[in-house]
């Protein structure tokens, strides 16, 4: 191995390793607010659907803004892409938590503001992960990379209701403002950008890759695992709690001790991919094992306690795990030119999936029952089994596409 390889080794770990960074940074405030829910209602007196839109506010600016980003990215490259973001995000969620506010349409604003920055980290992050590793060990790399959201969400569980209590639930949103702020520091002046494939002099632009439906129904069986992941995060404490009369404290020790299983699981998935040089046909397969935790988690809640708990802790790790799969898979289809653009349209649909399920779910559990409900919701990754496009994978890596 040459010096020159050993210091592009090197480095693309560091690389990976900055953008895990940025990208828990801005997960820690995204998805970080409903920790603060309870003091936000005690202290400024909101219903549970008024503290819920300052909870959805990030998202909104997330949704809104993740393909310009992605499309950005494609055009100038990642790192002044995520470094710009990053410092939006800083500074809008900086003066949510510093100016005198309180809350109202301006303190809205700013928090999604927020997330429109962050968005540039979803988008172009990954694409910088795919240019500085090699197909090999991509899978292993966007495991790794998306181990972020739990470790945002751990962050944020961990320290924002302490400090919120502290200094007030919109003043702790300074830790991610720093949090961000430091990573658009690291972004700068650790992590370039991976180097782009020349295209020849007078060359037609790589054509839309959306021309076919194989990344279509890639974002699609990517959104509808969205529905088996939500089922079990969004109502695994609550279920413990009403349900089968766990303490909260115990049941947020479970769901804690399940987000770090469930990264782990996303590191598994793709170390799998790359040994078996396959994204999608592992993504089905989860797909099947997802069917089953929520079949079985159903059956459980009708006559058995103990295995609706069991499949709350399966599914913890099984419904995350695919989540990398997809996104390796979504920029390797599009290609170096298109990569930014498909990875903000494939973060977009799960995002929007995300938003519904919750609430979607919720009315079927209080209509119909827990058993009842998810097997419902079963029906979404059964479908993905079948719209995972793995004979089109096969087919082109058999053109060497």
């Amino acid at each position: 191995m040459t010096s020159v390889d050993v210091t592009r080794t090197r480095r693309r770990w560091l690389v990976l390793t900055v953008g895990v960074f940025a990208q828990t940074a801005a997960c820690s405030f995204v998805y970080g607010l409903p920790f603060v829910v309870p003091l936000l209602r005690d202290s400024a007196g909101l219903t549970l659907a008024q503290a819920g839109a300052y909870v959805g506010a990030p998202t909104v600016g997330l949704l809104c803004t993740l393909v310009l980003w992605g499309a950005a990215a494609d055009r100038s490259g990642e790192r002044g892409v995520m470094t710009i973001g990053l410092v939006l995000c800083a500074l809008a969620i900086g003066a949510a938590a510093l100016l005198p506010l309180g809350p109202g349409p301006a303190l809205l604003v700013l928090l999604g503001l927020g997330g429109a920055g962050a968005a540039s980290v979803f988008a172009a992050s990954g694409r910088m992960v795919m240019g500085w590793f090699a197909v090999h060990e991509r899978g292993t790399a966007m495991g790794i990379r998306q181990t972020s959201q739990p470790l945002g969400v751990a962050v944020a569980g961990l320290t924002l209701p302490t400090l919120g209590a502290a200094v007030g639930p919109f003043r702790a949103l300074a830790l991610p403002a720093l949090l961000c702020l430091v990573a658009a520091v690291l972004v700068l002046t650790l992590a370039p950008d991976p180097p782009r494939p020349q295209r020849p002099a007078g060359a037609e632009p790589e054509r839309s890759p959306y021309r076919t439906s194989v990344l279509w129904r890639v974002h699609g069986a990517s959104a509808l695992l969205v529905v088996s992941q939500f089922a079990v995060s969004a109502f695994g404490t609550e279920y413990l709690v009403r349900e089968q009369g766990w303490h909260a404290a115990a049941a947020g020790a479970f769901v804690a001790c399940g987000q770090v299983a469930g990264a782990a699981g996303r590191i598994a998935t793709g170390v799998w991919s790359d040994r078996v040089g396959s994204r999608l046909r592992p993504m089905r397969q989860v797909a099947v094992a997802a069917t089953l935790v929520l079949l079985l988690f159903a059956l459980g809640d009708a006559v058995a306690g103990w295995l609706a708990v069991t499949m709350l802790a399966v599914g913890a790790v099984v419904t995350v795990a695919p989540n990398g799969l997809a996104f390796t898979s979504t920029a390797e289809i599009a290609g170096p030119a298109w990569s930014g653009r498909a990875l903000g349209v494939q973060n977009t649909g799960q995002n929007a999936v995300a938003s519904v399920v919750p609430a979607a779910l919720g009315l079927l559990v209080g209509t119909a029952g827990y058993a009842a409900a998810f097997a419902i919701a079963a029906v979404a990754p059964l479908a993905a089994v079948l719209v995972t496009p793995v004979r089109e994978e096969r087919r082109r890596q058999g053109d060497g596409v």
